[in-house]
């Protein structure tokens, strides 16, 4: 996992940094780490130009000490004052944006980069928020940003993926083994995603999935049968109100379900599985809420709430009296929509503190749905998955996330954990599939495509 620093929190690693090393060192080691990056990128440094734009903090600093030490390469290098360029910038083969950094606040418009310049950027592009990556229109778009000690939020939500480039993360001696946020990869679902052993049996990675309705049964069948490609040895499917023909037939051990209070018959099951994940299709009846709000309070296994569970759950203060009565934790799942309902208010452009606030005052895991996803924890803690992207827009998908997470529970990951891997996953099947035109379909028969070359390694 790569450790995530916000801006604030990045200047208290940098005030206790500076209690050991002096400030001109760390900008000595910043200025270095940029020019190493300039020079790989020109290929040489004979009759390449190269132009800084420094504003007047210690970001441009930075680009300054770079371009001393490029001109010691025997590169032409010009600096230009941030807050004096022209509308144009000179020729040049290489722009290194060392305008403003992860403090800026306002608007930054960027001088027109001649044409075929690459655009480094320090720490983050001039004119994107250090915490929310919002940008204005004439923000800086790198080619390459150099970032010292750990990804910043910037760099991950909004526009900054798509102002940044390509993203080095260069230590320069800053200790952010404190950090509260944290950057799935590949190599974590290799890591921590609990083999199953050569002499397991079904049972001790079942799921119980409630979810669906007669005519509403695409969501349930979704998510049950990514549960099952993403491990889960055994899953039931209870559907409210469901009689023999309205349930699906495959490897899912599915029942209908009474359609009121139908929690007696979960909770006398569910404490055979490892694992419930309650809500998709389930509709938003009075019935349907006091069943759900029951399963949470009482459930013996740790419960994943999605979609009509969420939308009857009631608000923060509501889920937390929930919570508080278990011994097992709840994770929710939540997109922009219903994560209102939950809050209160939609989240803020600074999602990984939106998400915090809801894990707190509901006592629950927060797995907040975006391009970036955010699993928070109640304690603050938070996982970050940037796998996410566009092919995953698509009814369905939802239900599949919430079946692979269920899997991913019942396998024995730790919430926070299983949440965020399971974002992962999902995105990173989904990049398996056609850039067009992808089904909720599709990406249940490519979890275990990818699932397993992942932990093949």
């Amino acid at each position: 996992m790569r450790p995530v620093v916000t801006v604030e929190e990045m200047k208290v690693v940098d005030a206790e940094a500076q209690q050991h090393v002096s400030l001109d060192a760390l900008v000595a080691r910043a200025g270095a780490a940029v020019a190493r990056s300039v020079l790989r990128q020109l290929g040489g440094a004979y009759g390449r130009r190269v132009v800084v734009v420094a504003g007047k903090g210690h970001n441009g600093d930075d680009g300054r000490v770079a371009a001393s030490r490029l001109r010691r390469r025997g590169v032409g290098v010009s600096v230009v004052d941030a807050a004096a360029a022209d509308e144009r910038l000179p020729a040049c083969d290489i722009v290194v944006d060392a305008a403003y950094g992860t403090g800026f606040r306002g608007e930054y418009r960027e001088p027109e980069v001649p044409e075929h310049a690459r655009v480094v950027a320090i720490d983050i592009p001039s004119g994107v928020n250090g915490d929310t990556g919002e940008a204005a229109t004439g923000a800086v778009r790198a080619d390459v940003t150099v970032t010292f000690a750990a990804l910043k939020p910037g760099l991950l939500f909004a526009e900054g993926p798509l102002r940044s480039g390509s993203v080095e993360v260069v230590d320069i001696g800053l200790d952010v083994s404190g950090a509260g946020a944290h950057l799935v990869e590949d190599a974590d679902v290799t890591d921590l995603l609990p083999r199953r052993p050569r002499d397991t049996h079904k049972w001790e990675t079942a799921v119980y999935v409630a979810a669906g309705s007669p005519g509403m049964m695409g969501s349930a069948t979704f998510c049950s049968l990514a549960a099952m490609r993403a491990g889960a040895g055994m899953v039931q499917l209870g559907v409210p109100g469901a009689g023999p023909r309205d349930l699906p037939s495959s490897e899912v051990v599915a029942h209908g379900l009474p359609a009121e209070r139908w929690d007696i018959d979960v909770l006398g099951v569910v404490g055979r599985c490892r694992a419930l994940v309650l809500g998709p299709g389930l509709g938003r009846s009075d019935a349907a809420a006091a069943v759900v709000r029951r399963l949470v309070a009482e459930c013996p296994v740790p419960v994943l709430v999605d979609a009509d569970g969420l939308n009857v759950l009631g608000e923060a203060r509501e889920v937390a009296q929930l919570t508080a009565r278990r011994s097992t934790p709840v994770v929710l799942t939540p997109h922009d929509g219903e994560f209102a309902r939950l809050a209160g208010s939609a989240p803020g452009p600074d999602r990984l503190a939106s998400a915090r606030d809801l894990a707190r005052r509901s006592g629950a895991v927060v797995l907040l749905k975006g391009s970036t996803t955010v699993v928070a924890a109640p304690d603050g803690r938070s996982l970050l998955s940037s796998s996410g992207s566009q092919r995953l827009a698509t009814a369905g998908t939802g239900d599949v996330l919430s079946g692979v997470i269920g899997a991913f529970l019942a396998r024995g990951l730790h919430p926070m954990e299983a949440a965020a891997l399971g974002a992962h996953a999902h995105g990173r099947a989904a990049g398996l599939g056609l850039p067009e035109g992808l089904l909720a379909g599709d990406l249940v028969g490519l979890l275990p495509r990818w699932l397993s070359g992942v932990m093949a390694r």
